[in-house]
């Protein structure tokens, strides 16, 4: 009966963690290119319990008895990447990736993270920023005398220079690719970072070798679904109180048995 306590009691932590990354992705609905995580559970250890007369020294037989589980954990959270919906701004900053890649983001540490979010702007100096302030990498400097910004599907980036004609093409926008995408480590404000499950990045031309395409003016939004949440929510719920059911029913089982002996 304790066994079974612990292990309901595993269950609820469990669900509990379950529900807060549900949270956490319903919370992060309207924020432009965030990835909803998936919860993943795994089994914990296996208790065998041998019939009344079996020897408990290690043999290379199969053991008598039963395997008793001893409850689940959150093991990970993976990171779905499938494609956000568009939605269209008019701002020329504003740049989706359709397909796959991520953009590269210069850290004031030096260090190179890595985000879908392409909500861009211009700093003081000119450079193409994240609303944190953070640069592309390559940097990108945009002239103070331009009147008009394109960007093209490869990521090169034009400019139309007042009393010129001709626009002038000013840098290139280039994206990142990982082997395995999940692996990458979230670090807040859209940001992700690699390790070694992720591998390192492949930089490159958006459109070739595998990397998406580039369209400016348009966000990519979340895709994160309400209903699926919700009904996660609602499984989780009453995975929760099924846990709960367990323990009560053991601790009646408890009451019992110490009054049988008195």
């Amino acid at each position: 009966m304790l066994r079974a306590m612990y292990t309901a009691a595993s269950g609820m932590e469990a669900q509990q963690l379950n529900i807060d990354n549900i949270a956490h992705n319903l919370a992060n609905i309207n924020t432009s290119g965030y990835k909803m995580r998936r919860a993943q559970f795994q089994d914990l250890l296996y208790q065998n319990i041998r019939q009344a007369g079996a020897s408990n020294t290690a043999t290379t037989e199969i053991p008598v008895g039963t395997q008793i589980g001893l409850g689940t954990k959150l093991a990970a959270t993976e990171i779905v990447f499938s494609q956000g919906d568009f939605a269209s701004t008019g701002n020329p900053l504003d740049i989706v990736i359709e397909g796959q890649g991520f953009f590269q983001i210069l850290m004031p540490n030096g260090e190179i993270a890595y985000t879908r979010n392409s909500n861009f702007h211009l700093n003081r100096d000119g450079n193409i920023v994240t609303s944190d302030g953070d640069p592309l990498d390559p940097e990108i400097t945009i002239p103070e005398d331009q009147t008009g910004i394109t960007v093209g599907k490869d990521g090169t980036v034009t400019v139309t220079i007042a009393g010129q004609t001709e626009p002038q093409i000013i840098g290139r926008i280039e994206l990142a690719l990982f082997r395995n995408p999940s692996g990458l480590e979230p670090i807040g404000k859209s940001l992700l970072r690699p390790t070694q499950a992720s591998g390192d990045a492949i930089s490159g031309t958006p459109g070739e070798d595998g990397l998406g395409t580039l369209m400016s003016g348009y966000v990519e939004q979340s895709n994160v679904s309400v209903v699926e949440e919700m009904v996660n929510m609602i499984i989780s719920q009453r995975a929760y109180e099924a846990n709960s059911k367990v323990i009560r029913t053991a601790e009646e089982m408890f009451t019992q048995a110490n009054n049988v002996v008195r």
